[in-house]
């Protein structure tokens, strides 16, 4: 009997949390950034499961700009402008960035003058952190430099990120 209790107050204290969750997102002012977390997201044409997908993501750590929050579903913008509604379970606050436009180079610190460390091709998606000034700390599986914030997206040019 106890280890019922124990599985019910388990149980009670996750829904809790993920209720806390939602609630916070909902207060959250937008937009914002958050990335996929799943191994699949689906983009729907609306908030719910019964509205038609339009697009499915296959790319953990894709960067995605909220716009909309309805209840547990995110209304994002992806990289290529598609716009669409995401359930919130599959994101995560994990900040990424997405290379754009042309090879990104990622130096020793933040300034241009600073030894190359890196190049990084188009398309590449790595974490974020450490922004300001116009320049990120980018780590691309443990490779990490500083890259200026207009060769990425999923940042915008003057956000500060700790």
């Amino acid at each position: 009997m106890r280890k019922w209790m124990r599985a019910a107050v388990a149980g009670f204290m996750v829904a809790a949390a993920l209720g806390a969750s939602a609630a916070e997102a909902q207060r959250r002012q937008v937009p914002y950034w958050v990335s996929i977390a799943a191994r699949e997201a689906l983009m729907r044409t609306g908030p719910g499961t019964n509205y038609p997908a339009t697009w499915k993501y296959v790319r953990p750590g894709l960067p995605l700009r909220v716009i909309q929050v309805h209840e547990d579903w995110r209304r994002v913008e992806d990289p290529e402008g598609e716009r669409g509604w995401v359930k919130g379970i599959l994101l995560s606050e994990q900040r990424t960035a997405i290379v754009v436009g042309q090879t990104g180079e990622l130096h020793a610190k933040a300034d241009g003058g600073s030894r190359l460390e890196w190049r990084v091709a188009p398309g590449v998606i790595g974490k974020v952190d450490k922004c300001g000034g116009g320049w990120c700390r980018f780590d691309v599986k443990g490779r990490r430099g500083y890259i200026e914030t207009r060769s990425l997206w999923g940042v915008a040019q003057d956000e500060a990120v700790d």
